[in-house]
């Protein structure tokens, strides 16, 4: 084993070019932060802000070259990616650590695959000491203790992680593409739901629901553990649920909401509260659950609207703008259920929405064989990374 500190010449950070009298540019010097890079380590170009020459000259502190490894010390804690000559010239601020070591000395692949594993997570954990948000030092950075393994070795474990890393990335492009199919044909059947070029008919949601409500104001804490699923914002993906770390009702509680807003195949649930997105259509129901006030039940009428319709249509981005124009609220945005009441949609045939539902479900079919794919690898990465870093 050996510390950071002692392998790398250079551990420093940078600074808000606002907190030193300069502004962000619409171009210029790419200024990185923790959102311009991905959860695998990739930039994201359209994320840079942008400097002045000059600004980038008085952050010389900051100024990055190629092969320096990025890690967020910062909120998002752990993000990791490698400087390559494409940014340059680049510099970032202090929620990016920069961790400079001279070449020979480490596979800078390898150090970034330590970085992300538990071994060093596990470590940033305990600098924690009861602060509600972790945040690290660069004296915190220096004190990580990484594995010291022999380079020829390095390359073999890097070889074999980014096999794995390179199918996941692959299999998350392909469900990306059939996003984008779905979304595509249905600009392509239906124009764009809010100018309406083909003239479809419009109505209000309340017209082509026969029931729109939301679910309980109950806090979790606020009642025992029981044995109903407790539908919260968390749980709605736009490709359906994710049911990871659910919270259980009891009777008592479940029941009274379940009676005024039931979920049944073929029902839309739509997030009304705050900005997270999800929208999401019914496709599986094993079992009766509650739903969070910040959900709301669209049980349409299925002689005018397909759900898998209605679903693509609010999740259609100029519809989702147009009703998110709506919302009010001050702390936290918020669409009432009289707002979600006279949101107008369009509708087409029925015959039309439903040859637009068999395309999306069979779509859905092929993201259900990536799907399994993506997590037989993601759970092949997690041990091949237990294996390699305890």
């Amino acid at each position: 084993m050996v510390r950071l500190g002692d392998i790398a010449t250079v551990i420093t950070k940078g600074t808000t070019p606002t907190s030193i009298g300069f502004t962000f540019k619409n171009e210029g010097i790419n200024f990185v932060k923790i959102e311009s890079v991905d959860e695998n380590g990739k930039f994201i170009f359209e994320k840079f802000d942008h400097i002045s020459d000059e600004c980038h000259e008085k952050l010389k502190r900051s100024q990055l070259q190629e092969n320096d490894i990025l890690f967020s010390i910062a909120g998002a804690i752990g993000k990791t990616a490698i400087v390559t000559k494409e940014i340059l010239p680049a510099n970032t601020n202090q929620a990016l650590a920069i961790i400079r070591i001279p070449q020979g000395i480490i596979n800078y692949s390898f150090l970034l695959y330590i970085l992300q594993s538990s071994v060093v997570l596990e470590q940033a954990e305990k600098k924690k000491q009861g602060v509600a948000q972790l945040n690290l030092s660069l004296k915190d950075i220096g004190d990580f203790i990484i594995p010291d393994v022999p380079l020829a070795e390095q390359q073999e474990i890097v070889d074999n992680l980014n096999k794995v890393s390179n199918l996941i990335s692959l299999r998350k492009q392909q469900l990306s593409k059939l996003d984008e199919l779905v979304k595509s044909r249905f600009i392509e059947m239906f124009g764009d739901p809010v100018s309406n070029p083909l003239g479809w008919k419009n109505q209000t949601l309340k017209e082509v629901c026969l029931k729109l409500n939301d679910g309980t104001h109950f806090s979790p804490e606020s009642f025992e553990i029981g044995e109903y699923k407790y539908v919260t914002a968390k749980n709605i993906k736009l490709s359906g649920f994710d049911f990871t770390n659910i919270t259980y009702v009891p009777e008592e509680v479940h029941r009274p909401i379940y009676d005024r807003c039931n979920p049944e195949l073929g029902d839309v649930l739509y997030i009304k509260d705050g900005v997270t997105t999800g929208i999401a259509m019914v496709n599986t129901l094993e079992e009766e659950f509650t739903l969070l006030s910040s959900v709301a039940l669209l049980k349409q009428d299925r002689q005018i609207m397909n759900g898998s319709f209605l679903a693509a249509l609010l999740n259609n981005e100029n519809m989702y703008a147009d009703i998110r124009s709506n919302m009010g609220g001050a702390a936290i945005t918020r669409l009432t259920i009289a707002k979600l009441n006279a949101i107008k949609v369009i509708v087409p045939p029925i015959e039309l929405q439903n040859q637009f539902a068999a395309f999306a479900e069979q779509t859905d079919k092929s993201k259900s064989e990536i799907q399994k794919s993506l997590e037989k690898l993601e759970t092949l990465k997690k041990a091949l990374m237990q294996k390699y870093f305890g």
